[in-house]
């Protein structure tokens, strides 16, 4: 038997269909769990026989070799999206959606459902969310004293090690969010940065908002400095940050204006560091004189 569940993430409701035994291994949705009864900015169906027929193939996506391959075609109905385990392996998941993403259908061929639906939702959840002022993206956060600090980096430049670094550094901190936080430009022009049931290898699933005051890209070296980023740097570096689907131009046009608006009301820093507690301390100290000199 299937049920339909609702979740809110960054203030957006959205809803997943799926049978028992899939809904077990969701525990990481259960913090976002709502009653709002909203139309739902996507629902994803689970374990759907739904097909479309392939008018062509567009767009391979192959980064790290321990990273999903992905690889998307357009269909008569909208899009079809699969993804395999990894960079070489065998395609896995398939996912049939209509041109605007609000519907998507999820087949899968792993024994690792929870791979599956978090795969599939983290995805529809970055494309149909895009026009929406909203950036789902690749970084480890740490809020501070109520602000939230956004450390990005390509996997293994060590995100959740310095986020780690500040938890030692200032034991008040904590934090959102490992992996996939969700960034939106309130209605009110606030920059927040929002916890998700996708974190990475860290199980950190809040339900919980900090204002960003800072976007940090990461780059290992034998010291620690950090230097404020020009708003060019700023803008490629938060873009190789933010998931979308790059062959859609509306999409990426809504992208590029959210990330423009984001550069000119957070600062971004560049911290060549360590992997050592004065890191943060360096990190921190950066972003306060910056703030206070306004360089």
């Amino acid at each position: 038997m299937t049920t339909i569940k609702r979740y809110k993430v960054a203030g957006h409701i959205f809803a997943i269909e799926c049978n028992d035994d899939e809904r077990a291994v969701m525990t990481n949705y259960e913090p976002f769990i709502t009653e709002d009864s909203a139309n739902p900015l996507f629902t994803l169906h689970v374990g759907s026989e739904h097909t479309s027929a392939i008018t062509e193939h567009v767009f391979t996506d192959a980064s790290d070799d321990d990273m999903p391959r992905i690889e998307v075609s357009r269909t008569a109905e909208g899009w079809l999206i699969e993804e395999s385990v990894n960079k070489s392996g065998d395609i896995c998941l398939h996912i049939y959606t209509n041109n605007d993403f609000s519907e998507a259908w999820l087949a899968y061929e792993t024994p690792n459902k929870r791979f599956a639906i978090d795969n599939a939702a983290m995805l529809i959840y970055a494309f149909a969310g895009a026009s929406h002022k909203t950036l789902e993206m690749h970084s480890s956060v740490t809020v501070k004293d109520g602000s939230a600090y956004m450390f990005l980096g390509r996997s293994g430049t060590g995100k959740s090690t310095h986020s780690r670094q500040w938890q030692t550094a200032f034991p008040e901190s904590w934090l959102l969010n490992d992996d996939n936080p969700i960034v939106r430009i309130n209605d009110d022009g606030t920059v927040m940065v929002y916890g998700s049931p996708w974190s990475g290898k860290t199980p950190c699933y809040k339900n919980a908002c900090a204002p960003v005051r800072a976007f940090v890209k990461l780059v290992q070296a034998p010291y620690n400095k950090i230097h404020k980023l020009r708003l060019p740097e700023a803008y490629a570096y938060i873009l190789s940050s933010s998931s979308g689907l790059k062959i859609v131009p509306e999409m990426m046009d809504q992208m590029y204006a959210t990330i423009a608006e984001v550069i000119q009301k957070v600062s971004s820093f560049g911290l060549e560091c360590l992997p050592d507690v004065d890191a943060a301390h360096t990190c921190l100290k950066g972003i306060d004189e910056s703030a206070v000199v306004g360089a």
